[in-house]
């Protein structure tokens, strides 16, 4: 592993044959940059954009991959993590380790892995209640994306007959009547960027991926999805936040209570396809998906 300086945070690189990741040391868990090598960072980079915990300080973005616990609440969610972290290597990736939140007691860690030759990354996430007192809340793995492309939310396949067979969060800010929308077949595309404010929409995800298409890249990310437990937002286990400068793929863990000392797992895969033509009509969309393994 080599150390690298990337948006003037300490980094470590993790890479096989065909990926590179920055993995932040200085700040974090986080996930800074994700490219083939000599390609361009499809991750944002947001190295200026702040938001306010109340009562505690500045909580950067810095853009990339991070790990949130939900449900989202100004003075929990956003507690600064601009300390450095434990970084610890292990077989084919590394171990990072937060320091525990002395407001809520929950302890961050990301277990990053890059295996073999593949496009491929492995993150798990885990929160541990290292507090006086039960929580109840959900990791939430969240990657912030360049704009300029066009993400792919998928919606169930399930034939019902006469019952419903799918359902659909919106955040009070978005604008169901946005060009940027596109209400296709069995999917959303969602146009980036987004001018006029940001749309956010959420939904139970049976199909467990989400995807975004950039530059002749598709970059998958997969979470497993429960059925019978319950999720937060209205029963969201994916969602997808956009405006003018990011998108957002984010996943959500079932949500959990957790007795001091307990941990929550979330696990999340990456894909990382280059050379792939944008899929302008329903076959060539579904000719992709046959071709990735997108059910």
């Amino acid at each position: 592993m080599d150390k690298r300086r990337f948006m003037d945070i300490d980094c470590i690189e993790l890479k096989n044959e065909t990926l590179s990741l920055l993995v932040a040391q200085s700040v974090g868990p986080r996930i800074l940059s994700l490219s083939h090598h000599g390609g361009e960072n499809i991750l944002a980079e947001l190295p200026d954009l702040v938001a306010e915990c109340v009562g505690v300080g500045s909580f950067n973005f810095y853009g990339g991959h991070r790990l949130w616990h939900a449900p989202e609440d100004i003075s929990r969610t956003y507690m600064p993590d601009s300390e450095p972290v434990e970084l610890t290597p292990i077989e084919q990736g590394v171990r990072l380790v937060q320091s525990i939140e002395t407001r809520t007691g929950i302890q961050k860690s990301m277990q990053i892995t890059l295996p073999g030759k593949q496009p491929q990354v492995t993150i798990q996430h885990q929160l541990t209640n290292h507090g006086l007192w039960p929580v109840e809340l959900a990791a939430w793995g969240i990657t912030q994306l360049k704009p300029g492309g066009v993400a792919f939310l998928p919606q169930s396949q399930v034939w019902t007959d006469k019952l419903p067979n799918r359902s659909l969060v919106l955040w009070p800010y978005t604008d169901m009547s946005s060009s940027n929308i596109r209400w296709r077949k069995d999917r959303i595309e969602l146009q980036t960027p987004y001018m006029d404010g940001a749309i956010k929409l959420g939904f139970p995800n049976p199909r467990g991926w989400l995807a975004y298409w950039w530059k002749g890249t598709l970059f998958i990310k997969r979470s497993a999805y429960f059925a019978q437990e319950t999720y937060c937002d209205f029963g969201c286990s994916s969602e997808c936040y956009m405006n003018d400068a990011f998108i957002e793929l984010e996943t959500l863990s079932p949500m959990k209570k957790l007795e001091p000392g307990d941990s929550i797992v979330h696990v999340e895969t990456w894909e990382y396809h280059q050379g792939i033509e944008f899929p302008e009509n329903e076959a060539a969309f579904l000719a992709l998906a046959n071709k990735l393994g997108l059910e």
